[in-house]
């Protein structure tokens, strides 16, 4: 090495020196100022998205919305079929209560045969089954205001569109207005006669509306099976005493024209298949279109017309499977409920069965005296 000892030489390196100095902070300068203007060129990109990545989030937030939904749906089913059962639970108690107040249980209405005596020929359209259990489901004060021994058109618009929650299912009502409207029969003349069936024809005079509303229900008494027949004789399972189930029609007593008390009765010991194998009441089918329509969906203290408070199973009136089964007919059961529909059993205790059950154990279990016991293996 080199060592310079003169004046001149130390001050030209010194001043050198300086103007590096200079000169590598300009440039370092001007390099920060140009990273620094990049980089917030490059934040300023970062605003945005594409169309492409907009496109992107939004199919896949529908796709994920589209596998949530039925699931979300099954859990309102489930619910929605939970609150059914449990309203049948308290349906079947106020029965139980009915039976054990005046030791029988509530007749599906009056009917009397064809060829009972004249004097024995009353209570035709009287009320159904489902007015005389209110005063157990805490509606006394509209059970008081129905008369059993009065048609039940005859009763106040405000007294007959009345229907608890009890009587409803929350997968077919949820949202709708439980209303029907009951067109009723006559001849041309206005006078009584009888159908084909031998089923009756009451007298109306001319001020009679023939359009009557009355409030629905989802739920049917079990009238039996139709091993009584159904071709018009006096012993078909429409008429008083025939029927081979809980809650049938029944002859009544009749005093001055009115009906007094059902002369048949079906007690806790009538049900001689036992408690456990018969059905009390079921879920009834309505098809989807047929919703508070006649005959299917009549309202339901209508004691003319059989379906509109009572159903029939086994040979010949299969389970309906769903609300879109056209092969089903109105005196079947069937639920909205996928896959099959409640019933409540004699017992009190509430089972779901399949729309694929067969009709020789519904028949069976619809009938309180075949002696043909069904258990039922989950």
């Amino acid at each position: 090495m080199r060592v310079f000892n003169s004046p001149c030489v130390i001050c030209v390196l010194s001043y050198k020196e300086l103007l590096d100095e200079k000169l590598d902070g300009k440039m370092r300068l001007r390099y920060e100022k140009q990273r620094s203007g990049v980089s917030m060129k490059r934040r300023g990109t970062r605003l945005g998205f594409t169309m492409i990545e907009l496109l992107v989030v939004i199919g896949i937030i529908g796709l994920l919305i589209s596998m949530m939904l039925p699931a979300v749906q099954a859990a309102r089913e489930a619910a929605r079929r939970t609150d059914c059962a449990n309203r049948m639970r308290q349906l079947a108690l106020a029965t139980h209560m009915h039976h054990n107040a005046v030791r029988y249980f509530p007749p599906a209405r009056y009917e009397s045969r064809p060829d009972a005596a004249p004097n024995q020929q009353c209570g035709l359209e009287t009320p159904t089954w489902l007015v005389r259990v209110m005063p157990f489901l805490e509606q006394v004060s509209l059970a008081e205001k129905w008369d059993l021994s009065k048609p039940w058109h005859e009763h106040g618009e405000q007294v007959r569109t009345v229907v608890p929650d009890v009587f409803l299912c929350p997968s077919r009502r949820s949202g709708t207005s439980p209303i029907g409207i009951r067109r009723l029969r006559t001849t041309v003349t206005g006078e009584g006669g009888r159908l084909p069936c031998g089923c009756p024809i009451p007298a109306r005079p001319r001020s009679v509306s023939m359009n009557v509303k009355g409030a629905l229900c989802d739920y049917a008494g079990n009238h039996g099976d139709l091993t009584p027949g159904a071709t018009g004789d006096p012993t078909d399972f429409y008429f008083g005493g025939n029927g081979t189930g809980v809650i049938i029609s029944v002859r009544p007593n009749c005093k001055n024209g009115n009906a007094i008390s059902p002369a048949d009765r079906i007690r806790m010991a009538s049900v001689s298949d036992g408690t456990s194998s018969t059905f009390l009441f079921g879920e009834k089918f309505v098809p989807l279109n047929k919703l508070e329509q006649f005959p299917f969906d009549s309202p339901a203290y209508d004691g003319d017309h059989l379906p509109a408070s009572c159903r029939l199973a086994g040979p010949g009136l299969r389970l309906a499977n769903g609300p879109r089964d056209v092969l089903a007919d109105m005196f079947s059961f069937g639920s909205w409920h996928p896959g099959g529909a409640h019933f409540a059993l004699v017992d009190g205790s509430v089972r779901f069965y399949s729309s694929q059950t067969d009709t020789m154990v519904l028949g069976s279990m619809a009938n309180r005296r075949d002696a043909r016991v069904v258990e039922m293996v989950p």
